[in-house]
């Protein structure tokens, strides 16, 4: 129980520093060369940032490498995400490479290596009581849910995995997922259900 505690309140964070740090220097090659490309192939600006509930629901501004055109119609709306989703988008997203930004999010604290996944702001006021939990631990850019099925999961099968989680955060199991993110995305397992654009929006659930 003590070293539970301990890890939680200290150890999850220099586990993320200790690893974080360094794969920000190791992969200044790839996140340049990725830079360039969605600056070629997408445009700028080059990261997509967005506001999103942390730990404790407070906000803090993520950043993920953009995936996507800003392509409107001709009403000056975003064309669907469909539309908009680009080879070169679609492979940043099958390798995970747009999440690589995410590493400095760890670095400042904003999130850790593993956590549940950051969603909306707007999906804030439609959790459960028990789904709300989530935030009680800081997000993550992997999880308990991204192993075992990622996007492909429903969003109640998904808020179970997370609030598993919450209440299981141990050294181990961080370690457990980190071993086997390594293995989800070599197998490019889960990336979006039936290879979708997008997940479905979450409309709020009675559990």
């Amino acid at each position: 129980m003590i070293t539970s505690t301990f890890y939680r309140s200290r150890g999850k964070r220099l586990l993320d520093l200790a690893l974080a740090m360094p794969a920000l220097v190791v992969m200044v090659p790839v996140i340049a060369l990725v830079s360039f490309g969605v600056a070629a192939a997408l445009g700028r600006p080059v990261i997509f940032a967005q506001d999103r509930p942390g730990l404790g629901g407070r906000t803090f501004r993520f950043r993920k490498f953009r995936t996507m055109t800003s392509a409107r119609d001709s009403g000056g709306d975003l064309k669907p995400d469909a539309e908009r989703l680009t080879a070169f988008g679609r492979l940043l997203r099958m390798s995970s490479l747009d999440e690589l930004p995410q590493l400095w999010n760890v670095v400042r604290g904003d999130m850790s290596l593993v956590g549940p996944r950051p969603l909306l702001v707007e999906y804030l006021d439609r959790y459960s009581p028990r789904q709300a939990r989530r935030h009680e631990v800081l997000p993550g850019i992997t999880g308990w849910a991204q192993v075992h099925g990622r996007n492909a999961l429903t969003w109640e099968r998904k808020f179970e995995y997370d609030l598993w989680y919450v209440d299981n955060v141990s050294l181990a199991v961080d370690i457990r997922i980190l071993l086997k993110t390594l293995t989800s995305v070599a197998c490019r397992r889960g990336i979006t259900p039936d290879d979708s654009a997008s997940v479905p929006v979450f409309r709020g659930s009675e559990l």
